[in-house]
């Protein structure tokens, strides 16, 4: 995994569903992170539910999140909802948070 690739990732692990305690990462709410030669970044994200309280207002805070990221020229967020996110998409770091394990 690149260093780039690497910072991405720690700066959307700042990023908490405010209904949940555990970060947007870890959560599985994150589907694809590319970079492009211009180290322009595309999020591929979604929701814990098309309902969601945040839905305004995350993707936004995502994209801010990346962009910050030193090396990043560029952001843009994909919001889909399919695959539909389910809590089989969550890290074993995040189960253990919940008590799901």
């Amino acid at each position: 995994m690149s260093e780039l690739k690497q910072e991405i990732i720690k700066a959307l692990k700042q990023i908490y569903d405010p209904e949940i305690p555990v970060d947007i990462y870890e959560l599985g709410l994150i589907y694809e992170i590319n970079i492009d030669e211009k180290n322009h970044v595309e999020v591929v994200m979604t929701l814990t539910s098309p309902n969601c309280p945040v839905a305004g207002s995350l993707p936004q805070d995502v994209q801010n999140a990346v962009a910050s990221v030193p090396m990043v020229s560029g952001a843009h967020v994909e919001l889909v909802f399919e695959p539909q996110w389910d809590k089989s998409f969550m890290s074993e770091e995040a189960m253990l948070e919940l008590g799901f394990l």
